[in-house]
């Protein structure tokens, strides 16, 4: 290890970012600046409304608490560097600074994806298993898979970032990204990668494929359920309450996919950039929304408690 060290000339790093467009600077910075407002307030009444109110107080609406505080994190981590870069003209990172925001990147990253499968597993037993739903999702049993889920971005963070930064870097510096992402900053290596690409290859299917293979097959039985339901009224209310978690599962996965499951050259950099905004950026902000609008109980529970807050000050 200190040998590679040694041979790591790099102290930091610079976020080439959005710098090729000089004159969109500014209307990104309000456009990133805005939605960045629309994510951490979405996400935050998410949590408010879902703690607040007696009526959702189900582990459905437990896990989308967990969810909206992940997407805070996981903002948190890009975005204000984001948005710092996009005024300053000095627009680089620290070599450790680069490391803790690709650690979190990942940690954040790997929960959510292992989050939503857990929230499909929530949604199977609730369709498919009704009677046995209170004895099956116990307050035990959803704070062991929460837990479990968030803490799952442990070891491939871990293993990821150290992995990298025990390369050496001896320049050039410059990361042709908004936020310090693996595949950009291993190009920057000075030295052969493809072990790393191999195990990153293997934690990529084990932390974003196996999750999404469970939820697959959650829905596979769930919709499976539903449509063998007598009652058009008993489908529609059993589907609507997987619905939301259904668009924020295909936009979360569409997105991420399509960046690390193509060969290197499929995308311009410029390209890998905006699919990166979709899901560090865009669906952050589009899962409250999803959640809220498409979702009777949440919007119901917002009315009440609105109608308490209007009455107290009329009081």
């Amino acid at each position: 290890m200190m040998n590679i060290w040694n041979h790591t000339t790099v102290t930091e790093f610079i976020l080439v970012g959005f710098s090729n467009h000089p004159n969109l600077q500014v209307p990104l910075f309000l456009i990133f600046l805005v939605v960045y407002a629309i994510t951490l307030t979405g996400n935050v009444l998410i949590i408010l409304v879902t703690s607040v109110d007696p009526a959702l107080h189900s582990p459905m609406y437990f896990f989308l608490r967990i969810l909206a505080s992940l997407e805070i994190c996981f903002n948190l981590v890009i975005v204000p560097k984001t948005l710092t870069n996009l005024l300053v003209e000095n627009k680089t990172i620290s070599y450790t600074g680069c490391a803790v925001q690709m650690y979190f990147f990942f940690f954040f990253g790997a929960a959510e994806c292992c989050l939503l499968a857990a929230m499909a597993y929530d949604r199977y037993v609730a369709i498919c298993n009704p009677l046995r739903y209170p004895d099956i999702m116990t307050r035990r049993a959803c704070l062991q898979l929460a837990g479990a889920s968030v803490f799952s971005g442990l070891p491939v963070a871990t293993v990821q970032t150290t992995w990298i930064f025990s390369l050496p870097f001896c320049g050039p510096n410059e990361v042709n990204h908004f936020f310090c992402d693996s595949p950009p900053v291993l190009e920057l290596a000075c030295a052969d990668t493809y072990l790393f690409e191999i195990e990153a290859l293997t934690a990529t299917v084990l932390f974003i494929m196996f999750p999404f293979l469970l939820i697959l097959v959650s829905y596979v039985r769930i919709i499976t359920t539903i449509l063998r339901m007598p009652s058009e009224e008993g489908r529609h209310k059993a589907f609507s309450t997987c619905s939301s978690h259904l668009v924020v599962v295909t936009l979360f996965y569409g997105t991420a996919s399509s960046t690390y499951f193509r060969p290197k050259s499929s995308y311009s950099p410029e390209t890998k950039k905006l699919l990166s905004l979709s899901y560090t950026v865009i669906t952050p902000m589009l899962n409250p929304i999803i959640y809220s609008l498409r979702n009777k109980e949440v919007k119901d529970a917002l009315r009440r408690i609105l109608g308490r807050k209007l009455l107290l000050q009329k009081l």
